[in-house]
Order: C-alpha cells, then structure tokens, then sequence
C-alpha cells in the first residue's frame, strides 16, 4: 500500500467539518449583487437526464477572492496554484468578544495572545477569524444587523492585524464568516474596504463567509478547499471544509 493511499485512509478516519454554506437564492449576500437565479432545462422524465442554468455572482455564498479581485494585475482565480487550496488551518476564536461587542476587530493584540497560548504562527498557513457571525445566517436581519440610520455593524479584522499577518507572519490566506473583510463600521468611515484591498493586493486570497468555524480548533487542523478553474475569474463559490484531529 503506498503511502499516498495510507495517508488518506488516515485524513478519512479523523473529524471532518463542512465550512461551507448552502447555496440558494434565499441567503444573504453583498448588497451590490442579485441574488442566485435557478433554471431547469431539461428533466429526466422529459429528455432522459437533469440539467440546470444557474446565474450568480462570483462572489456568493461561502467564495474565494482572487487577488485580482480588489488588485490589478494581481492574480486570477486559474492561476492559483493547487497546494495554495490545502494549508494548515490556525483559527482565532472571538465568539465571546464578538458577542459582546458586533463591531469588533481582531487586532494584532489579539494574534500575539493566541501565539503566546499557542505557538508562533507559521508561514504559508491559512488564519481564520472565527465570530460565531455564521449562526446568525439563516436570519438576514440578524446577520446584515443594520442600525436605525442604515449602518450595518458586523466584526471584521483590523488592517494592522493584516500587515502583521502578512509581513511579519507571511500567512497565506485568510477566512471569516462575514461578507466582507473589514468591519462594517471601518468600511463606513474609510469609506471603502482598505483591508480587504491590502490583503488581495499583497497577491494573496481569502474565503469569505465562512461556516462552522466554531467547531474547529485553534490549532492542529488543515483546510481544504474545492475551486473552479473557470478563466479570468477573480472569484467564486467554493465547497471548504477542515479536516481535524480526532
């Protein structure tokens, strides 16, 4: 037996975790897009097999963003290389905070406390900020959570906490369960989403919209993730899911 074969025998026999929300047309998504939109073309009682039409956004649902997809003449999706969708997975737990505060960032304090727990981060690794936030999906209220005025407030993470994570950590992508990067609060008074633009435009991806992070631990899991090779996309919806010590 080679050990390919026992390796994956292996990754079989531990906690498998879905990451990954159903996609419909009824989920929340980035307010700028429309909603996914179903057609049935041909059936297998009519024409003998089932095919469907399906019209969404690149960035729906659970979805990898490019490079590209904030920075020109960063990378597109095809051009992700295939080890970069296998990463060991480290996950910054801030349910508490976040339940506490919903405009919550991840901060650089907030690395440096999980390394002091944990150990150093390593280079080329996945780090996810796990909020809870993916509880509140199957409510759109709940999970856009607007103010009176129309401002939204969701957790995202700090851009100094991306720098360190970028330049003193070389992380490799970065996942959350929100629909963007950046507290909603920051993009208001940035006025744009400046983390998201300096994590994408170091030529690097992230997943958002993320599920189940909470019951990943903070260390010792891998994540993997299933990505279309569809030409000159800068992104789109992905299958993830983590792969955990028994």
């Amino acid at each position: 037996m080679t050990t390919i074969i026992e390796s994956i025998q292996f990754l079989k026999s531990q906690k498998w975790v879905d990451l990954t929300h159903e996609v419909t047309a009824e989920i929340p998504y980035f307010s700028a897009f429309h909603p996914l939109k179903e057609k049935t073309l041909f059936t297998v009682e009519e024409d003998g097999f089932l095919a469907k039409e399906y019209q969404l956004v690149t960035q729906y649902g659970t979805h990898i963003d490019a490079p590209a997809h904030f920075a020109n003449g960063k990378r597109l999706l095809e051009a992700l290389d295939l080890k970069e969708f296998v990463l060991p997975l480290f996950v910054l737990h801030k349910e508490e905070e976040v339940a506490k505060d919903s405009d919550y960032r991840l901060t650089v304090a907030d690395i440096l406390a999980f390394e002091e727990a944990y150990g150093q981060i390593p280079a080329n690794s996945f780090v996810a900020f796990a909020s809870g936030w993916s509880k509140r999906f199957e409510n759109h209220e709940a999970f856009y959570n607007k103010d009176e005025e129309g401002q939204a407030h969701t957790p995202g993470w700090s851009l100094d906490a991306l720098k360190f994570l970028h330049e003193e950590r070389n992380v490799w992508a970065i996942g959350h369960e929100t629909l963007d990067t950046d507290a909603a609060v920051d993009a208001t008074q940035n006025a744009g989403l400046i983390g998201e633009l300096y994590w994408l435009s170091q030529d690097k991806y992230q997943v958002e919209v993320l599920n189940n992070l909470s019951e990943v631990p903070a260390t010792g899991a891998a994540i993997v993730i299933g990505v279309p090779k569809i030409k000159e996309a800068p992104g789109f919806s992905v299958r993830a899911f983590a792969i955990v010590p028994e």
